[in-house]
């Protein structure tokens, strides 16, 4: 998002296989879990390897489900799919999400529904980029407030403990130029407005701001400055990731939603460009 048309290497090809998970939805969990492995409600469930590498699990499901567009009108679209029983996450979630654009930029809201007979567990997350406009977020200038950096330990970013922002490299409440800093973490105790929302800038050098928000039920946001894209998508933008629970929360339990059937749970984030400088 910037006042600059995106390049047209930053989209994806039609007859292309998606490359990374740019804009994707990150259901029913964000990021990652070690060994593909968890248990619910007394019993353990396999995931297939997604990140064979690192030998993790990453970004859920969805990424390769075909979406339909139930809702389509000149200020709104609702997207919808259904994530059907399958190895590793026997249970059946109905999910929509609504992209609307105001005069205040872009509201989107996905909605996710229990649509089987029994519990589910379920974390959602997306994975949209501030774009720097032309050439890369270098010089651009990033203002961000979060207490909390969740560490990860360097060969599979799974994590190893929690550390204070303050008077760390991770610093940016009063803003500052990201330069060569690689940064690829999830951050909590995040800072929040009179409304309840956390917001993060990216200003570029044009003078334009893109910026993100989350509201409350998102408190966890990853942010990667894109140093592992493929080199064309390389540093171009900076992933700005909305998650309601953090990185191996499957496994280790930690705000997971359980979703009762029939249950729904509706969360919210949004971005908008300032051009006036």
């Amino acid at each position: 998002m910037s006042a600059d048309a995106a390049e047209p290497s930053l989209a994806y090809a039609v007859d292309k296989m998606a490359d990374g998970a740019h804009g994707a939805p990150l259901i029913p969990w964000p990021n990652r879990l070690c060994d593909g492995r968890y248990s619910f409600d007394g019993s353990d469930y396999q995931l297939a390897l997604t990140e064979p590498d690192k030998h993790n699990a990453i970004h859920g499901l969805l990424r390769w489900r075909p979406w339909q567009a139930v809702l389509h009108e000149e200020d709104r679209v609702v997207m919808a799919t259904t994530l059907h029983p399958m190895q590793g996450y026997p249970f059946t979630v109905d999910v929509q999400i609504e992209y609307r654009l105001a005069d205040d930029g872009l509201t989107v809201r996905t909605t996710a529904t229990n649509a089987g007979d029994r519990p589910a567990p379920y974390g959602c997350g997306q994975h949209p980029y501030l774009s720097p406009g032309n050439g890369t977020i270098d010089a651009c200038t990033l203002t961000f407030e979060a207490a909390t950096r969740i560490d990860t330990d360097p060969e599979r970013q799974l994590p190893t403990g929690r550390v204070p922002v303050k008077c760390s490299p991770y610093h940016f409440r009063d803003g500052r130029q990201i330069g060569d800093l690689e940064v690829d973490y999830a951050f909590t105790d995040l800072s929040r407005d009179e409304d309840g929302r956390a917001w993060v800038r990216l200003r570029g050098s044009d003078g334009a701001t893109a910026s993100l928000w989350v509201d409350s039920t998102y408190p966890v946001l990853e942010i990667y400055t894109a140093d592992t894209n493929s080199p064309d998508r390389r540093r171009r933008g900076l992933g700005v990731e909305p998650m309601t629970c953090p990185p191996n929360a499957f496994a280790e339990g930690e705000s997971v939603l359980r979703l009762e059937p029939g249950e729904s749970v509706t969360t919210t984030w949004g971005a908008r460009l300032d051009t006036t400088g």
